[in-house]
């Protein structure tokens, strides 16, 4: 009875460890769209600026042609929270870090 319960733990370690890959792929895919497909739309809103008789620099700074990077971004952010959670940034080595960074001031 023992060896069944831990081969099912081990199927379901399995199995989290699983979707935690896909949702990483699927979080990576979505950035990738996110570059791939804001560049073409701000290199589209650049020319389109351009033959209406702006610079190319005036066009090129203009911050209207770049607001979907933003919106979208924040859809991107939110995702990666999701996906690795807030350990990315506050991960427990930089938590290690920090407490011996603190204890040395003394």
């Amino acid at each position: 009875m023992q060896r069944n319960k831990q081969q099912f733990t081990k199927e379901q370690q399995y199995i989290l460890a699983r979707k935690r890959v896909e949702k990483i792929g699927k979080f990576y895919k979505h950035l990738i769209a996110y570059v791939i497909v804001n560049t073409f739309l701000s290199a589209v809103f650049i020319v389109g600026d351009i033959n209406d008789g702006d610079t190319f620099n005036q066009a090129f700074f203009n911050l209207n042609n770049y607001k979907i990077w933003f919106f979208w971004g924040i859809g991107i952010v939110f995702q990666g929270l999701n996906t690795f959670g807030l350990n990315l940034v506050f991960s427990k080595g930089w938590q290690d870090r920090k407490v011996r960074e603190f204890m040395n001031d003394k």
